[in-house]
């Protein structure tokens, strides 16, 4: 597939970005956003993505902006369609190399319909949900893939999805964790600075930060950090096995199970109690499903509370926020604003309790497309694509990287005084 189209439908939202950046040089006489560089000039920040189906495309395109414009990304974290972007982005080569066009190009020679692999009952089920039919179908139609969802807790196996993406990382030579490890290594070879001249090679990994819900314990579980909890040989795991964890949207997506967790039968100590608070017996086996039932937009994976950053987390969100009442005259329209509410909840909270994070956070207005239309055809997909540009053209203009670090000083301060945690002003 061509991806010139996608390109050419971003055209303008680009050029609408590089305005920006000439304004902001002609008027402060730079333009910065983060104090994190390169030898090229290059500025890095890290990034947290939303999760939504088969809106993810969008968040490509908002990748792709920021890339144009010599931005690069080091921090990776998400949700769903956001932890399949995320993994992607970190397996496509070092930090400093742009990522879109492997993206793009994975992306548009798939058939994105195939990853809806059930049988033909639950493929017309889906094709119903999509089309938004009358209850009388959804009934008629939920009656004949009741099988799929008591048997096997989901309409697809998800098998396509998760053969394809192991197979896209393997081509990259990213089979374990171990391998994500060597290569989101830095060291002083790969240039990155500060502005004040001291290397920047931190003796870690930089984190890929995949989000997903284990409902056997009821806990957040973030891969592949807490994996030793879940796997005896944690480094040896394949990186696309946490990400169709994390996408395993309930009743759509068959849950992921994982059995032989180390130590099983056996308290789970304060390992599992430390990571996710829970303090019973290590199960038998565990079922995930979409990290977006407890947070979709987990905007505070790599937030802390007492460091001024050094650069900044930006946030791209697949949807306006809560920009009007949703309807429910209908039984589907309040079940989807239950599911709606469950996925979005915790992370408005955050958000509202940490306003700062305002200045981060770029919109991608997805509202007139299906996150669920795996179907969906090539004049949306650029129109998405195109739609994630805009988010990250507007977001340029008017973002301000040491106004944003002043507004956290002050928090900073605020923190210190309240003894809100243990006093620390480390720059990070």
């Amino acid at each position: 597939m061509n991806t010139s189209a996608y390109y050419t439908a971003a055209a303008p939202h680009l050029q609408a970005a590089r305005a920006a950046v000439e304004q902001h040089r002609a008027t402060t006489g730079n333009w910065q956003i983060s104090d994190i560089v390169d030898e090229a000039g290059r500025q890095y920040v890290d990034l947290v993505m939303e999760g939504g189906g088969v809106l993810g495309i969008a968040l490509v395109g908002y990748v792709y902006v920021l890339e144009e414009l010599g931005v690069r990304f080091l921090q990776l974290g998400g949700t769903s369609a956001g932890s399949i972007n995320a993994l992607l982005m970190a397996a496509a080569g070092p930090v400093s190399a742009p990522k879109t066009d492997w993206l793009l190009t994975q992306l548009t020679a798939q058939d994105l319909q195939e990853f809806v692999d059930g049988d033909d009952d639950a493929r017309d089920f889906v094709r119903v949900l999509v089309d938004n039919g009358r209850l009388l179908r959804y009934l008629w139609k939920g009656a004949q893939v009741l099988d799929n969802l008591t048997q096997d807790f989901g309409l697809n196996p998800g098998t396509v999805f998760h053969d394809w993406l192991r197979g896209l990382l393997d081509e990259r030579g990213i089979r374990t964790v171990a391998d994500l490890h060597r290569l989101r290594t830095l060291t002083p070879a790969d240039g990155l600075r500060r502005r004040t001249g001291e290397v920047y090679a931190p003796a870690q990994p930089i984190r890929v930060a995949l989000v997903t819900a284990d409902v056997t314990t009821e806990s957040k579980v973030v891969f592949p950090e807490m994996a030793p909890l879940y796997y005896a040989a944690p480094e040896q795991v394949h990186p696309a096995d946490f990400v169709r964890a994390s996408m395993a949207i309930p009743g759509f997506f068959q849950p992921y199970r994982l059995t032989d967790l180390p130590g099983t039968g056996q308290p789970g100590g304060p390992a599992w109690e430390a990571a996710t608070g829970y303090c019973g017996p290590v199960p038998e086996a565990v079922y995930f499903v979409d990290g977006g039932i407890l947070s979709n937009f987990p905007i505070d994976l790599f937030h802390h509370h007492y460091q001024v950053p050094a650069c900044p987390t930006f946030g791209i969100k697949l949807g306006l926020d809560r920009s009007a009442p949703k309807p429910a005259e209908k039984f589907t329209q309040l079940l989807g604003g239950i599911l709606n509410t469950t996925r979005h909840g915790h992370d408005y909270d955050f958000i509202t309790r940490n306003p700062d994070f305002r200045h981060l956070v770029s919109y991608a207005d997805t509202g007139r497309f299906n996150w669920l239309d795996f179907s969906l055809p090539e004049a949306d997909k650029q129109a998405l694509f195109a739609e994630g540009a805009r988010a990250a053209a507007d977001f340029v203009a008017r973002f301000d990287w040491a106004g944003y670090k002043q507004v956290r000083r002050q928090l900073l301060k605020a923190f210190q005084v309240t003894d809100a945690v243990s006093p620390s002003t480390s720059i990070t």
